[in-house]
């Protein structure tokens, strides 16, 4: 005589234990970006945040982004490494935020697996956390939630959300943008997390590098340098706007430099980038090289070494470049604001990078 097995969750592939788990495992490292604001902890179906602290500023504006990782998951996945890609999820967001003077004030985070690995989602949290207290917000809440059937059971992605508020008359943007400001770059720390689609089919697709095999001119293993976190600029960029006057910021993400600088300038306008003013990294190079893939295309994909970009009056300029310098962040004077001319409005890159 045979018996029927009722169906379950967890026959399903849905392990609610393993979650609970993970959460426990977690909390530690959520508790690192707690800021006075902050009610309650983790574990409510809603992270509170008191907006009374917004009675400091005579007009708040609130700034909000949300974004992800991208492909670049996939080698976090292959290496089993997974406490760095948080830096990324948080750089994505947050220094989004922080373009038009924003103070980030609080993130919330979306994690989803093919199968909850406690340890796994607990790393993931804790590089999120991590990147929080670089970007001085808190993180107050998030979700893990597990898909069996449609993801693998070590597939996973991230995405996040996050606010932040500005003075009203303290926005920037294109409206301060003025002729002959400077446009100040600062290094990125190498591909931050873009453009992976076009590098991992480069490099691992094509070439099939291996990402333990150690590249002499990076200086390390393939692996080490494509998960090399994103820098978060967010108090660096609001230490320059207490120290020098600030007109714009503009985030090096999906696009290029150029693309994302254009983004910025007015109507009549043009931003001029002078290539000979910094030399990108040797991954540039690499997947540039390795695919054949012309200098356009590199630049309209990848951040070529610039991550963030100030736009800054002339006599700013020295003010900016030290409070920068202080903060240990590699910054140069890379073009100029100009009258549209024949260009037209936007961004443009001249010359050749130094070697």
């Amino acid at each position: 005589m045979s018996q029927n097995t009722g169906a379950s969750y967890a026959a399903a592939g849905v392990d609610i234990e393993a979650g609970d788990r993970a959460v426990e495992l977690m909390k530690e490292w959520v508790k690192k970006t707690r800021r006075p604001e902050v009610l309650g902890g983790l574990g409510g179906f809603a992270g509170l945040f008191d907006a009374s602290a917004l009675k400091k500023y005579e007009r708040p504006l609130l700034a909000s982004a949300t974004d992800g990782v991208g492909t670049k998951v996939d080698i976090a996945r292959r290496m089993g490494v997974y406490d760095t890609i948080g830096h990324d999820l948080v750089a994505m967001v947050m220094d989004d935020i922080v373009v038009c003077g924003a103070e980030p004030l609080f993130m919330t985070d979306y994690i989803c697996v093919g199968k909850v690995h406690p340890e796994r989602v607990a790393a993931i949290v804790k590089g999120i956390a991590e990147g929080c207290v670089l970007a001085g917000c808190a993180l107050i809440g998030g979700e893990t939630a597990e898909h069996p059937g449609l993801l693998g059971p070590d597939d996973f992605d991230v995405a996040g959300a996050g606010t932040g508020a500005v003075e009203a008359d303290r926005l920037l943007g294109p409206d301060r943008i003025r002729t002959g400001d400077a446009v100040i770059a600062m290094a990125s720390s190498g591909l931050h997390s873009n453009g992976y689609s076009l590098v991992r089919h480069v490099l691992l697709d094509r070439a099939r590098l291996a990402l333990d095999g150690r590249i002499d001119e990076l200086g390390r293993t393939l692996g080490e340098e494509l998960l090399e976190p994103t820098k978060i600029y967010s108090l660096d960029c609001l230490a320059l706007i207490r120290t020098a006057e600030v007109h714009a910021f503009s985030h090096v993400t999906g696009g290029g430099l150029a693309a994302n600088l254009a983004r910025v300038i007015p109507d009549g306008l043009h931003a001029t980038v002078d290539r000979s003013t910094w030399a990108p990294g040797p991954v540039f190079d690499l997947v540039g090289r390795t695919g054949a893939v012309e200098r356009l295309e590199l630049e309209k994909t990848l951040n070529m070494g610039v991550g963030m970009i100030a736009i800054v009056p002339q006599e700013s300029v020295d003010v900016a470049l030290t409070t920068l310098a202080d903060r240990d962040v590699d910054a140069w004077v890379a073009g100029e604001i100009t009258d549209r001319g024949e260009h037209g409005t936007g961004a443009t890159l001249v010359g050749d990078y130094a070697k």
